[in-house]
């Protein structure tokens, strides 16, 4: 098979395709040939280029959200059959921690991530333990298939169980337009809350509304908490859903909260050091809630909404072919893409993107 292996930190280029043996499934392994893979920011980018907080050891392969088509099982491997279609949560836990076993997966310090400090899906094969591999409608492209896996889990962790975010309740996503913003969006609705979304332009803020969010604002052309608490009729929200991180954006999204209200954080690509106003925060009993990963009940629930047609991924950029990674990378690198970038191994150089 071949794979996009890093032997050294550095730019796009360290990404060098290598061909290397087929993988052979340990007696709970899946193998499965990959169709689809994003590229994301945090866990692509920085990851290649050494700037990730929790390390990764070389040689390495990136990639953690690959969707495919299993072709090899190990004898004890009874969730899938070969030639079944599915996706994959990049969290692989240990399943004997207190926490994997009270349900909580996404505190389990004993496991590994996929394409993170873990082989991952930048190649033409991957292995994963049957526990991680879910299979996937028919109707579901993968690459819609990757892009539900990686987003809807985290959205549905931040929002039902990390902020508690109650039906009839007010919701601030920012990021409207990406793909865990407009997951949240459609986690929010589907949890009876009324959404705003907010993006830096009104390109962005209008895919937000027809993700299903019920108002919009440009927060580069508008004062967001003004504009929240207009639309709110002076209250504010009773949730910000974070995940930029930007020192520039966070005031805003900070001083749009109620009383009592919550910020949940699950991103830090603008930066990850912001301002707080400490006085802001404990006048009106403020809580800001990290909540990274997701729980095994959050992977089930996202499956089962693929499966219903009830969520709709966010809107993909491009399609390439997985010798063009490097170019992807640049892409994202400069911020020049209007969607999710996808890698399909079994498209050749020559095919155009799509």
């Amino acid at each position: 098979m071949k794979a996009l292996v890093i032997r050294e930190f550095g730019g796009p280029e360290v990404m060098r395709l290598e061909e290397l043996p087929d993988l052979i499934p340990g007696p709970n392994d899946v193998v499965i040939a990959v169709h689809a893979v994003s590229v994301n920011f945090t866990l692509d980018v920085m990851v290649r280029s050494g700037r990730y907080a929790r390390g990764t050891p070389l040689p390495h392969v990136l990639g953690v959200d690959p969707s495919g088509v299993v072709i090899a099982v190990g004898p004890d491997v009874d969730r899938v059959v070969v030639g079944d279609r599915v996706s994959v949560q990049s969290g692989i836990r240990c399943g004997t921690c207190d926490f994997c076993l009270e349900g909580r997966q996404s505190e389990c310090n004993s496991g590994s991530s996929l394409g993170v400090n873990r082989w991952g899906g930048y190649a033409e094969q991957v292995m994963v333990p049957q526990e991680v591999v879910y299979t996937i409608p028919d109707s579901l492209e993968f690459a819609d298939a990757t892009v539900i896996a990686r987003h809807f889990p985290t959205a549905r962790h931040m929002l039902k169980t990390r902020a508690e975010l109650l039906s009839g309740e007010w919701i601030l996503v920012m990021g409207a337009a990406g793909g865990l913003g407009s997951s949240s969006i459609q986690v929010a609705k589907l949890m009876g809350a009324t959404v705003i979304a907010a993006a830096g332009t009104d390109d962005r803020v209008q895919t937000g509304l027809d993700f299903g969010a019920d108002y919009g604002v440009n927060y580069r052309e508008q004062d967001l908490a003004a504009e929240v608490t207009r639309i709110t009729g002076g209250r504010g929200v009773d949730v910000v859903a974070e995940n930029i991180g930007d020192p520039d954006l966070w005031p805003g999204a900070f001083n749009s909260l109620a009383v009592r209200g919550r910020l949940v954080t699950a991103g830090a690509h603008g930066g990850g050091t912001v301002p707080l106003d400490v006085s802001r925060l404990y006048l009106r009993r403020i809580r800001i809630i990290g909540s990274p990963g997701c729980d095994n009940a959050d992977i089930e629930w996202a499956m089962e909404q693929a499966h219903a047609g009830t969520i709709r991924p966010a809107k993909i950029d491009r399609i390439m072919p997985l010798h063009d990674a490097d170019e992807a990378h640049g892409l994202m690198e400069r911020r020049e893409t209007s969607g999710k970038l996808i890698l399909d191994p079994t498209l050749s150089r020559d095919q155009p993107t799509v």
